[in-house]
């Protein structure tokens, strides 16, 4: 997996969002279309296409994307 991966399939969960808008320096809640559906997709997404399972915990330990991305690298 690579940062670039990461990142591209991560925008590609957000479907009102402009894929632009996300980098690594968002603070993805800060997404409006963010929500406890979207954590659900996004574990998914990332179970999906690497293998790694995220906790909630992951997502209450992160507040952008590349910390997040982080927290799936070390897994």
């Amino acid at each position: 997996m690579n940062r670039e991966e990461f990142l591209s399939g991560f925008q590609e969960q957000f479907d009102e969002t402009d894929p632009s808008l996300i980098t690594f320096e968002t603070k993805y809640k800060d997404i409006d279309e963010w929500s406890s559906m979207m954590s659900l997709i996004i574990i998914a997404f990332v179970d999906d296409s690497f293998g790694v399972t995220l906790a909630g915990d992951d997502f209450k330990n992160t507040t952008t994307v590349e910390e997040l991305y982080n927290v799936v690298a070390n897994k």
